[in-house]
């Protein structure tokens, strides 16, 4: 049976989408945040903060209900919300943050901390991403694409549904959590099918998938392109095709996010028999904050009637010290306050009982009309030893374009700053499995940052004196991930590597022999 039948006969309705399209930002996301404080309310949390008073103010007009909350609630980092509230909910309190007891967390390090993060998954927000999820398969009506994607199979590459049992609650990645309770109508659909799932040996996995690939009809792919792109060079390799089109037919889809898909589209490419539409999305182990809704744009909406109120911080050194950590009383901008073209760090409060808590990740607008954003990086993810203001969406596009410039596949990189002749100097360390000349990969790279960037450039003629390329194969990344662990599912390596992490990177790589500086 088709997909996009099925969800219409099992009623998913498409009012939400239609809301969201005929109404303004402003007014959804008031009356979203009205809701979740109702729900919240009666917690520990909601009787701490007294929500009751902040719900007064949405009688008063203007924006009394937002000076209320913003004055009211702290911001909140993941180590403040956990020791003084989630760190409850772990112990298997109740109705700490949101209403009933917390079943699951899903485990999160990102990519700069060096433990594990607990993040509540609630039911409401295991519902509110099913129910994003459906709107984003239901925008695919909007793209010129064949039938039969429609009667195909959805391959969604994600962590194991095997979940770790600790006393009270499950934990796992966010992707196996949501993998491990699919709707039973799409269960038809879902592949590689929960047994394969439950696997907890990623390389195994990606082998039964291999092996397995001849009999399914795949028309959807969905996971990191790191691990998507590895997973498709094992099919072509066991099978002993020339690209993936002759085992996938109705392969017309691929859904990326976690990462830039830049840096890895040219290799990507080289897998297929013939183009492909990437949709991008932005879901977060706090909840599915936004999605590409229209073909041809590389942007994505802000889903903004789905369990979540987002606050806005610009991000800029009144409100961010130099390591990336936000001030206390940073300012705060709901979305109708908010300007296109500028850098916001994202507060949420949300359905699985986070409250004004900044996920760190830095956005765009880039239509304040539609809601709709590019991800420029994370908040300390940035490179400003001196000023250059280096955000990853620089990295990105200077990768993207050497890689043009040299016709070479680079799927991987990272940069850390690093102290030089009293100033400083930007260290890049490249992956790439084709052969490049690293003296003009590095003159490229600046050439290229000095254009992207006019505070780079200008920094390149004063305190950032020089910029080390070293190149490194492929599978050095990938090494080192496992090594801590951090292999498949939405893993994905640092784009800048900094303190504690940079010195464990190069210990790691002195030990492989595999850095040569330039």
């Amino acid at each position: 049976m088709a997909l996009l039948g099925t969800l219409l006969k099992k009623g998913i309705r498409l009012r939400e989408m239609m809301e969201q399209e005929y109404t303004s930002p402003f007014d959804l996301q008031k009356k979203e945040l009205k809701e979740l404080l109702m729900t919240a309310s009666q917690t520990e949390f909601g009787k701490h903060y007294n929500f009751g008073h902040v719900l007064q103010g949405f009688r008063k007009g203007d924006k009394e209900f937002y000076k209320r909350f913003s004055k009211s609630i702290p911001l909140h980092t993941y180590n403040k919300i956990y020791a003084d509230w989630w760190k409850l909910a772990l112990q298997g309190a109740r109705n700490v943050c949101w209403p009933g007891r917390i079943k699951y967390f899903a485990l999160s390090s990102g990519t700069s901390e060096a433990s594990s993060k607990y993040i509540p998954v609630t039911k409401d927000m295991t519902k509110a991403i099913q129910k994003t999820s459906v709107r984003q398969i239901l925008s695919l009506s909007k793209y010129d694409l064949e039938p039969e994607i429609f009667q195909s199979g959805i391959l969604m590459l994600g962590g194991s549904t095997h979940l770790n049992k600790r006393g009270s609650y499950f934990e796992g990645d966010l992707s196996g959590i949501q993998a491990a309770r699919l709707p039973f109508w799409f269960q038809h659909f879902y592949k590689p099918g929960k047994k394969i799932a439950k696997n907890r040996d990623w390389d195994t996995k990606l082998d039964e998938i291999a092996r397995k690939a001849g009999d399914w009809d795949i028309g959807i792919v969905v996971g990191v392109p790191a691990w998507i792109q590895i997973l498709m060079e094992k099919i072509i390799k066991y099978h002993r095709i020339k690209n993936i089109h002759e085992i996938w037919p109705n392969l017309e889809v691929y859904v990326h996010g976690g990462v830039s898909f830049d840096p890895y589209r040219k290799g990507f490419e080289k897998l297929l028999g013939r183009p492909i539409s990437y949709i991008e999305t932005y879901l977060a182990s706090e909840g599915f904050i936004a999605f590409q809704a229209y073909p041809n744009r590389r942007t994505m909406r802000l889903v903004l009637n789905n369990g979540i109120f987002y606050e806005f911080v610009p991000f800029d050194e009144k409100n961010f010290d130099a390591t990336g950590e936000i001030k206390p009383d940073a300012e705060t901008l709901m979305i109708d306050e908010v300007e296109e073209g500028k850098d916001y760090a994202i507060l949420l409060s949300s359905c699985a009982g986070a409250w004004r808590y900044i996920i760190g990740d830095v956005i765009k607008f880039t239509s304040l009309e539609e809601a709709e954003i590019v991800i420029t990086g994370r908040t300390k993810h940035f490179l400003s030893l001196c000023g250059e203001h280096l955000s990853v969406d620089n990295m990105n596009k200077a990768i993207e374009l050497v890689q043009n410039d040299f016709n070479i596949n680079i799927p991987e990189f990272a940069v850390a700053g690093i102290p030089y002749q009293s100033l400083f100097a930007h260290h890049w360390f490249v992956g790439t499995d084709d052969k490049v000349d690293k003296k003009l990969l590095k003159e490229k790279i600046d050439e290229h940052l000095k254009v992207l960037n006019d505070d780079y450039a200008v920094e390149r003629s004063a305190a950032l004196r020089e910029i080390f390329v070293d190149v490194l194969p492929v599978k050095t990344f990938y090494d080192w991930m496992e090594s801590k662990g951090k292999v498949g599912g939405q893993n994905k390596f640092p784009r800048v590597m900094k303190n504690a992490q940079l010195d464990d990177w190069k210990n790691f790589l002195q030990t492989h022999s595999n850095g040569n500086r330039s």
